[in-house]
């Protein structure tokens, strides 16, 4: 065996010197002050006996420090056999130093009377300190014993107030078992124990006059769910409306996934919404004005922050929902060095044709992982496609989805069935959708398909009555109205986890677009290799030239499969078809009429043949009854442009109005009009110029510009 004779190291020095460590600034405790007590006493001692020194001085400098203790115990409010001991302590050391200093300190007795007076100063320190503790901990327990006194007599008063009025409006009498506050300071929650057979149901029709009956604020609600059992319930109480205020969305874009939740908006309690999309598909619906543009931005907000999503979009309004997300990197110039930016989603479909090839692709995406996946969804043991970032989640967001699917057009029918068989077949392979709607009617929910797989589910009313079904959108809820959520971007929204109730969500500005697509930008997952050799080419070419040209030239229009047919109203601003009227086409001449005209003058010139006799004259058709075509008709008159007959009318209506303006209701009362119709009139006005439109959610107006 070799002797290691390797050095330590400097590193190591520390370690192998280790010792005791002195904390020279900590206090003295019941052993170290004794003993720092009686050392010094013999070291005065000793040294006053070796010098002469005046016994007296001991004493003196004893009973100064007793004194000085004194006060100070006094100061902290120290008990008083605390402040009695320090003083004793003082002059019992004081008096063995005379006594040392004259008699000489080293003598058997003066060492044991030392070694004894060192014991009872450790013993009585200990002592006082155990008891200065103890008097510590019963005022800060006395402290809040008063706070939660306090606090019981106003859970208490709390109590009996709901009992009571729970008894007076629901005719029922509950038991309550705990008040608890919000820590938002915005309401409280009753924890209650319902009467033998009676349910949360009960309490929850009763909601809007529980509300009223408790002089609650506007946007205020007291709703009933259920508790930890059936016979009890959860009654939260809001008491101050954090809906009516405008909130940004927060500026933390921070990673999620999509199995932890997705933020969409804040409760009447200021909690945040957690959504979970990882098995469901959601609808959320909004009339005009209500904030679902708005909302649409928040949920590609949240998709883009994950790390196991990557988000689809389909809007066939031009695409406009996407192009935010989608234009801050295909205009940034990356400097040197610096990796290109990535876009907030991974496909665009701005166009019908597109919208096809993009579904085409996303159904060979999901029969595909049905396919190669099975050996790793037997591996983990699962019938679930295990999302993350190596293999991500595909979310189809359609804007005004719903309305695809209830549409009767011809050309929209084909997408509906591709969107359909999506929703219905590739739950487990990790594929699913967010539909919008304009209202929650029959047309839009009577999918049973929507119904079912949708679960979770928004209702952006912002005031809106008409076409807000909620009791269509969320069956079995009692006591919701859109009145108690007349703010833009307020409503009711529910999911599988949390019952419907109000809701939020933030209101995101175009920069914060822009600093997310940018933060998020080397979050994005990339597709898996198997779900990217089956979309083909179809997505490896979704950002080529000829696509998104569209996307940076201003006023052009996406690129579609077909020509434009030419009963197209382009200069609407939308594709409908109508009669391929013969009275609305140019004649054409026939193809070959030349040829045979040339054939002939050779014949002649030729042969000289007589010339053909002259066509007979047509026999004049009496007039008869037929299509009373508007085509064929001349009026007399040129066509209007700006707008319906009505509109000068009520044109007049809103200059009389003067500065406060009208509302479109207002307007549609007195043309008496549908209120769509005044809607689409008056904001075509606003377009022209003829109108200014005030935004100020339910109170929005239109001015004439005489009195803007």
């Amino acid at each position: 065996m070799t002797k290691n004779s390797k050095k330590p190291s400097k590193q190591q020095a520390p370690e192998l010197a280790s010792g005791p460590v002195w904390d020279w600034a900590a206090g003295h405790g019941p052993v170290t002050g004794a003993l720092s007590a009686t050392t010094g006493a013999f070291a005065v001692a000793t040294t006053g006996a070796a010098t002469g020194m005046p016994p007296g001085w001991a004493l003196a400098v004893g009973a100064a420090g007793a004194i000085g203790h004194t006060a100070a115990g006094v100061r902290l409010r120290n008990a008083g056999r605390t402040i009695a001991a320090r003083a004793a302590s003082w002059l019992v050391g004081a008096g063995w130093t005379t006594w040392a200093v004259t008699n000489g300190p080293l003598t058997w007795e003066a060492l044991g009377s030392l070694a004894a007076i060192g014991v009872g100063i450790g013993t009585s320190t200990r002592s006082t300190n155990l008891y200065e503790e103890a008097r510590e901990e019963e005022a800060l327990a006395a402290e809040q014993r008063a706070i939660a006194a306090e606090l019981s007599a106003e859970r208490r008063e709390i109590a009996a107030e709901w009992i009571d009025r729970i008894q007076r409006v629901c005719g029922i009498t509950v038991r309550v078992l705990a008040v608890e506050r919000w820590e938002t300071g915005t309401g409280f929650t009753i924890d209650a124990e319902l009467p033998g057979g009676t349910t949360y149901d009960r309490i929850a029709s009763h909601a809007p006059a529980l509300s009223a009956d408790a002089h609650l604020p506007h946007g205020c609600t007291a709703t009933a769910g259920p508790g930890v059992h059936q016979g009890r319930t959860l009654i939260d109480v809001a008491t101050i409306n954090v809906l009516a205020k405008e909130e940004t969305y927060p500026a933390d874009y921070g990673p999620l996934s999509l199995h932890t939740g997705i933020p969409w908006g804040y409760r009447s309690n200021a909690e945040k919404i957690q959504t979970y999309l990882r098995e469901q598909c959601a609808l959320v619906v909004g009339p005009t004005g209500s904030g679902k543009t708005n909302m649409v931005h928040v949920i590609l907000a949240g998709f883009a922050r994950t790390t196991d999503v990557l988000t689809f979009v389909i809007d066939l309004n031009a695409g406009s929902a996407g192009l935010s997300w989608v234009l801050p990197a295909l205009n940034h110039q990356p400097a040197e060095g610096e990796k290109p930016m990535r876009p907030g989603i991974d496909w665009l479909a701005g166009t019908v044709s597109e919208a096809h090839v993009m579904l085409d692709a996303v159904l060979r995406i999901g029969k595909q992982r049905k396919i190669a996946y099975q050996d790793l969804m037997a591996r983990e043991n699962t019938d679930l496609l295990p999302i993350g970032p190596q293999i991500p989640q595909v979310m189809l967001v359609i804007d005004e989805g719903a309305e695809i699917l209830a549409s009767t057009d011809r050309s929209m029918k084909g997408l509906a069935a591709k969107i359909l068989e999506v929703i219905r077949l590739l739950r487990a392979m990790g594929i699913r959708t967010v539909l919008t709607a304009l209202g929650s009617t029959g047309s839009v929910l009577g999918n049973i398909m929507i119904r079912r797989e949708a679960k979770v589910r928004v209702a952006l009313t912002g005031g809106e009555t008409e076409g807000m079904d909620l009791g269509k959108l969320f069956p079995g809820s009692r006591g919701l109205k859109v009145e108690q959520a007349p703010f833009k971007g307020s409503g009711f929204m529910g999911t599988p986890e949390s019952p419907v109730g109000l809701f939020k969500n933030w209101r995101i500005l175009p920069n914060q677009i822009r600093d997310i697509v940018a933060a998020t930008s080397e979050r994005h997952p990339v597709l898996d290799a198997v779900s990217a050799t089956a979309a083909g080419a179809a997505y490896t070419e979704r950002w080529d030239a000829d696509r998104i040209a569209w996307m940076h030239e201003t006023g052009r229009t996406p690129v579609a499969a077909r020509e434009v047919p030419a009963d197209v109203d382009t200069d609407a601003g939308e594709s409908r078809r109508g009669l391929n009227l013969s009275a609305l086409r140019d004649p054409e001449p026939e193809p070959n009429a030349s040829i045979e005209q040339r054939f002939q003058d050779l014949i002649d010139a030729e042969f000289g043949t007589d010339p053909e006799p002259p066509a007979r004259p047509e026999r004049t058709r009496l007039e008869r009854e037929g299509l009373n075509l508007s085509a064929l008709r001349d009026t007399g008159r040129p066509e209007r442009e700006s707008g319906p007959d009505w509109l000068a009318d009520a044109l007049a209506a809103i200059a009389g109005a003067g500065a406060a303006g009208m509302k479109p209701s207002a307007v549609a009362d007195h043309v008496g009009r549908s209120r769509q119709a005044v809607r689409d009139a008056l904001k075509a006005a606003a377009e022209r110029g003829e109108l200014i439109y005030r935004d100020n959610g339910p109170h929005s107006v239109y001015v004439h510009p005489d009195h803007a």
